[in-house]
């Protein structure tokens, strides 16, 4: 690609709320280009991630294939794990205080991110570095001199923290400390580009760039990304609500959580979960928009795309033939009982509580016989909670939608 057909590659799918500012970054980020050619030299780039839960999800591969556009024009990518950032909890897309992480379940849980991360990565491209490496090293001194780039009034002009001090909930002085390790992250890594997601605004746009001014480094350019919606279609994608995709799963799994889907975010998943070009999800959203792409094709479509990027094009179509028969071929009827999570549940007792089993020693007995599947899969283990969306089969005649 030429320097131009690279910042429109690059530049796809961004979401800042502001088109002057759009421009303006492609702008920047066409000028580094240039720079870098000349130099002979790779940009870094590089997006931080919080090991908050052990599993990574598919919301966070939207910025991850942004990375791995890079890699593939051959820049210098960072997946970088943020074990200290996350022992604060970044308030970015909370309206209330973040609880508070110990040092030992921030490690244990950043023990397979690396490895999930590398569904989408190319691991022999990619730099693994742990933000404790030099935010654990900051002196009392080097925290004045960050924070003196900041006023007060710039962090309450943020939405969440506005609507919290409109609200008169406490904001604490910790929740501040967050956007400025976070420049300081892009200070040491020096980096050209840093991508995130567009909760991620104020902490890219104005803290990296202003710290890395203070250090006489050039701002880096953000590279601002959509945020991907749940699982229900309302509120972005997150394991603590239940509404997520994890990485870590089957390709049946994810094959049926995307056909779990509400019909109106199937643009949004288009744009930001597939590898789709700019022409064919255009034309996939124009299809569902004409009515030439009845929603049930373009729904199956939609997740056999998804699926084949993470388990490849052979498992996607064994787990779209294995839905057809489940659930189209089948017996199951469109119209089911539904039971609305509000927590997490034990499968068992879900069984009991809607007459599927008269007791739990039954129900047991059901799961140990391979009697109940989940999203078509044989469930084996009687621990097993449920936290999100699914059909629920027990035997062969009765089926139950769990919504949350």
């Amino acid at each position: 690609m030429n320097i131009d057909e690279q910042v429109k590659y690059l530049m796809q799918g961004v979401d800042y709320g502001d088109p002057a500012l759009a421009e303006a970054m492609a702008a920047e980020l066409r000028e580094r280009l240039i720079e870098a050619e000349k130099e002979g030299r790779p940009l870094k780039v590089y997006c931080g991630y919080d090991p908050t839960s052990t599993d990574l999800h598919l919301g966070h591969t939207v910025t991850m294939r942004k990375l791995r556009q890079f890699q593939e024009l051959g820049h210098d990518v960072t997946f970088l794990i943020g074990t200290f950032t996350s022992l604060i909890g970044d308030p970015s897309d909370k309206d209330k205080l973040r609880p508070k992480l110990s040092t030992d379940t921030v490690m244990k849980n950043a023990e397979t991110y690396a490895q999930q991360a590398f569904r989408v990565l190319d691991p022999q491209k990619t730099h693994v570095r742990y933000n404790s490496e030099w935010l654990s090293k900051l002196m009392l001194s080097d925290l004045f001199e960050l924070a003196s780039n900041f006023t007060v009034q710039q962090f309450l002009a943020r939405d969440n923290f506005r609507k919290r001090w409109d609200a008169n909930e406490p904001i604490y002085l910790h929740e501040f400390f967050y956007s400025l390790m976070q420049g300081y992250d892009a200070h040491i890594l020096e980096a050209d580009v840093q991508v995130g997601g567009s909760d991620q605004l104020f902490n890219i746009m104005t803290a990296a760039r202003k710290v890395m001014a203070f250090y006489g480094q050039k701002p880096n350019i953000g590279i601002i990304l959509g945020i991907l919606p749940g699982t229900d279609g309302e509120v972005r994608m997150s394991k603590s609500l239940g509404n997520h995709i994890p990485l870590n799963t089957t390709a049946e799994d994810m094959y049926g959580k995307v056909m779990s889907l509400p019909d109106k975010v199937m643009p949004v998943y288009a744009r930001l979960a597939t590898d789709w070009t700019p022409e064919k999800v255009n034309a996939f959203v124009e299809g569902l928009e004409n009515g030439s792409l009845h929603p049930r094709d373009a729904k199956m479509k939609l997740a056999h795309a998804i699926t084949a990027v993470f388990y490849g094009q052979e498992a996607a179509d064994k787990a779209q033939d294995n839905f057809i028969v489940m659930f189209q071929k089948g017996d199951m009827p469109e119209d089911m009982p539904e039971y609305h999570l509000s927590e997490p549940e034990n499968i068992v007792d879900i069984l009991v509580k809607n007459n599927l089993a008269k007791s739990r020693s039954q129900a047991r007995r059901l799961i140990e016989q391979q009697g109940v599947k989940i999203n078509g899969e044989t469930v084996e283990d009687s621990a097993l909670v449920i936290d999100q969306p699914c059909i629920l089969q027990c035997g062969k005649r009765h089926y139950l939608r769990i919504k949350m």
